[in-house]
């Protein structure tokens, strides 16, 4: 929904966020990358619908259009142009959207190795941090085994990931204090997913040193 303020320009009272809705003129920008879009703060988005308001806000924003405007809006030009690039860049990842609603909502997210993840997991992990310690040593037996958790691990990123999309869905259809409940849960889901995507980039970054 867009952010509502006077305009710096005419003066009028309910502007619009990016462009006065009476003289036309651009306004200081909102940090908040929905508003920005004008988008509702969901986590299910169309990306066709957010890559055309993208473009078609590329081309009224691009700095070109502002050489012979004013310092103020040459300005706003700037400010606009980048947090245009940043939050397309954040909301067209459903990962990096989450983890953006739930920093805007106040729970912490960062990097997590350790934590929310699921016992039987952590008994894996040490199995395979046993097989890369024995392919640094040398020993290629340790290959096909190497391999067969990289591949579990990514059908489990899969399965993640479908369950992230109906979290997704319930998070939209929620309100309130339901509404964080579910945030909660797609953030040990998503610590889950960080943990298991650290393990097959490690699994691949050994591979390839292997390989090199």
């Amino acid at each position: 929904m867009a952010h509502v303020h006077d305009c710096w320009h005419c003066g009028a009272k309910d502007a619009a966020s990016l462009f006065c809705r009476y003289c036309n003129t651009i306004q200081a920008p909102t940090p908040d990358y929905y508003e920005f879009f004008d988008l509702p703060r969901r986590l299910a988005l169309d990306p066709e619908d957010l890559k055309n308001r993208y473009y078609s806000l590329s081309r009224l924003l691009h700095p070109d259009r502002y050489t012979r405007r004013s310092e103020q809006e040459r300005r706003f030009s700037l400010e606009a142009s980048s947090i245009l690039n940043d939050a397309y860049r954040v909301l067209r990842d459903p990962i990096l959207r989450a983890e953006y609603v739930l920093r805007e909502e106040g729970f912490p997210v960062g990097d997590q190795r350790n934590k929310d993840v699921p016992p039987e997991l952590l008994e894996e992990v040490f199995e395979l941090n046993m097989a890369l310690d024995e392919l640094r040593s040398g020993d290629l037996d340790v290959l096909p085994q190497l391999e067969s958790w990289r591949r579990r691990f990514l059908e489990m990123l899969a399965g993640i990931d479908a369950e992230l999309e109906e979290l997704f869905r319930r998070h939209d259809a929620a309100e309130g204090g339901q509404r964080r409940r579910v945030l909660e849960q797609i953030r040990a889901v998503l610590n889950r997913r960080r943990y298991i995507s650290n393990l097959v980039q490690e699994v691949d970054k050994q591979l390839a040193a292997r390989n090199a």
